[in-house]
């Protein structure tokens, strides 16, 4: 099975604003780029919009880490939050409804199409491909 990493980030001015997304996948030391934007959206919508549009290139179920610096994105992952909100009707445990229940269900359906581990990196750090998923989320934000 292949191993593919994937660096995501997003972005958004005035949050809700424009806003933009961007990943970096690594397979087999070749990288491809990925980027897009919105006019009227969210710096959430925009981090889950980015492993969505990663994971839906992979043509074949692969063994992929997603390296994300959205606490908001992987934490539901990592702890098994997704699966409570999904047996709640897609609410939390305060019984609140689940914000961007869209991109929750079309990121859950990619992620289960692949064997996938999320691991949480620091911001605006020493990351070299999260800082470059940054930068082009921004620089999708200023072509809108």
């Amino acid at each position: 099975m292949k191993k593919v990493e994937i660096y995501t980030d997003g972005a958004c001015s005035n949050n809700p604003g424009k806003g933009g997304w961007a990943a970096i996948l690594i397979y087999n030391g070749h990288e491809k780029v990925i980027s897009g934007g919105e006019l009227d959206t969210t710096n959430n919508r925009m981090e889950l919009k980015s492993i969505i549009e990663a994971l839906k290139i992979l043509k074949e179920k692969c063994e992929v880490t997603i390296y994300s610096d959205s606490a908001y994105a992987i934490n539901p992952f990592i702890k098994n939050w997704i699966y409570d909100w999904i047996k709640n009707n897609w609410k939390n445990s305060e019984k609140n409804e689940i914000k961007n229940v869209d991109l929750w269900k079309l990121l859950l359906e990619q992620v289960n199409s692949h064997i996938v581990n999320f691991v949480k990196v620091k911001g605006h750090s020493d990351n070299e491909f999260n800082n470059r998923c940054d930068k082009l989320a921004r620089k999708e934000i200023s072509l809108l």
